[in-house]
């Protein structure tokens, strides 16, 4: 640990020990889900980690949201997560490009008892969120699609949230590349959101090291 800089090097074993001290640790729902989603090979390293997923439910429930919406949805880890912390009443708007992806989602939704809560849109999430003009303002915003599209989820999402509202972007350490100077795309876009969310007048940001990275935006 550097004497200026206050943080701990992960490796497996920390990370084994970060996951198991949570609740519901042991949750075999969402263990039967990581296990399914793994059939999709290369493209199953874009679920969110499982401290992500607890930490959806928590900032969800702490924050008291009742209206939430994702850009980005995969096999439906964090959506599971963050219609959990949802109310009685709550509603969670979920945008997705894929219908492969989406119908593992909306089984294990089922399954959760949370279909109720869990309003599925399949299409390009750009033009999915031109006609949300009239949708009562999300207290919570979840960002986790295609990374150079990340300026414009912001720029689209942003009129939705109302004041004090929270946009949570993952993957925003993006395997550490952030830092390498890598000229790919994706790494690039990454990096220069990275820079915009931080100087942005509209939002109060940090960025925390949980899984790959997520920016907590707040809307002033």
């Amino acid at each position: 640990m550097s004497s200026t800089l206050k943080y701990n090097v992960l490796n497996d074993q920390l990370v084994e020990f970060i996951n198991a001290q949570r609740s519901h640790a042991d949750d075999k729902l969402l263990q039967e889900l990581r296990i399914e989603t793994a059939q999709f090979g290369d493209d199953a390293g874009m679920q969110i980690s499982d401290a992500q997923g607890s930490f959806l439910t928590i900032i969800t429930r702490l924050l008291g949201v009742s209206s939430a919406l994702e850009i980005g949805t995969f096999t439906g880890h964090s959506s599971i997560c963050i219609a959990r912390g949802l109310p009685e009443d709550g509603k969670l708007i979920c945008l997705d490009a894929s219908e492969e992806w989406t119908a593992v989602a909306q089984r294990y939704w089922a399954k959760a008892g949370l279909i109720e809560k869990i309003e599925l849109r399949v299409g390009d999430a750009i033009e999915t969120l031109k006609l949300l003009s009239e949708h009562d303002p999300f207290d919570l915003v979840h960002v986790d699609a295609e990374k150079t599209l990340y300026d414009q989820f912001f720029e689209s999402a942003l009129p939705h949230v109302r004041q004090n509202g929270l946009i949570i972007f993952d993957n925003m350490l993006w395997g550490g590349r952030v830092v390498d100077q890598d000229p790919d795309e994706r790494t690039q876009a990454v990096f220069q959101m990275n820079l915009k969310l931080a100087n942005d007048p509209r939002v109060e940001t940090v960025l925390i090291s949980i899984g790959d990275g997520i920016q907590f935006c707040r809307k002033r």
